[in-house]
């Protein structure tokens, strides 16, 4: 233990997490970074927290002779997702207001990863069908030149991996959300 490289991985909730780390675990030494300011219900950001944990624990537990898979919480301020998104609060699912959103949150990670001497960072939502992944390679790739950090440009979702992490979801018991995020998605969902 403790020869792997450093990832810090960012997450937008357990049900993403899980196939992703199950991919990641062998390779990297991982601490997932759950910073989601754009869950802007309180309520909904504790059950999401809430599943991210739980879905850690038992998967350590399953693997006591592996490296932990680690955790540390963002600063939890939706203000700044408000003001990435003001202006933007009409515009549809995928739109602007999302690539603003995911710009804000890999941004946090990158600066945390380059501030805790982490060698990689990452995220797991481009595991969802439902992301870009495109978008979200060009802002982790444009990121990590900034920070000097390797960012791990991959699309979760190939190879099965969002059904991957449907069937994990199911196995762990996790809460699955119904919409991305912020109050504008849940709207758009109704």
């Amino acid at each position: 233990m403790g020869d792997k490289p450093k990832l810090l991985l960012h997450s937008c909730c357990g049900p993403c997490s899980t196939a992703v780390i199950e991919r990641l675990a062998e390779k990297y030494d991982i601490t997932l970074f759950f910073y989601n300011p754009n869950i802007t219900d309180p309520g909904e950001y504790e059950k999401r927290k809430s599943a991210q944990l739980q879905f850690i624990q038992r998967y350590n537990q399953e693997r006591p002779t592996e490296e932990p898979v680690k955790f540390l919480e963002g600063n939890y301020d939706v203000n700044r997702f408000y003001e990435v998104a003001k202006g933007l609060e009409s515009e549809p699912e995928g739109g602007k207001r999302c690539e603003k959103c995911i710009e804000l949150r890999l941004g946090e990670t990158a600066e945390q990863a380059a501030g805790l001497s982490f060698d990689y960072f990452g995220t797991t939502l481009s595991v969802s069908p439902h992301k870009n992944y495109m978008l979200i390679s060009q802002i982790g790739c444009g990121l990590a030149s900034r920070v000097n950090i390797e960012y791990v440009d991959e699309d979760f979702k190939k190879k099965d991996g969002f059904q991957r992490s449907i069937e994990l979801a199911k196995k762990y018991e996790l809460y699955r959300q119904y919409y991305c995020g912020c109050e504008y998605s849940k709207q758009k969902k109704r």
